[in-house]
């Protein structure tokens, strides 16, 4: 594979944000912190892929996980770092971006109305 010329931090950054659902992820985040069961509700993905993101992000320091265990069952809630809330402008830019650009077919639509 040929040597990128990009810088390798914009690169890796990429590659970190262009997995499958970490968008989608990060931007359901922006609303303030939710359990597991929340943002499975909110998202079209399976609990399996949501949790293999959410370990993802919050290994690369974008997601904190928080663990109440004063009540049972115990709690968990998922929030975003500063290093995960500077991302706000960017995930903004590119709803907005996309609600001036991206043209949605009949099957979009549906599937947005019913995941």
């Amino acid at each position: 594979m040929k040597q990128s010329s990009l810088c390798p931090r914009f690169e890796k950054g990429m590659q970190l944000l262009g997995k499958r659902w970490t968008g989608l992820i990060l931007h359901q985040l922006l609303l303030g912190p939710q359990r597991f069961c929340a943002l499975e509700a909110a998202l079209p993905v399976s609990g399996r892929l949501l949790s293999e993101r959410l370990k993802d992000l919050e290994k690369e320091g974008l997601v904190h996980r928080q663990v109440f265990t004063d009540s049972a069952p115990v709690r968990v809630e998922y929030s975003l770092t500063p290093m995960g809330q500077a991302l706000e402008p960017v995930l903004r830019g590119i709803e907005k971006w996309a609600q001036e650009w991206i043209e949605l077919d009949s099957d979009s639509v549906e599937n947005v109305k019913n995941p």
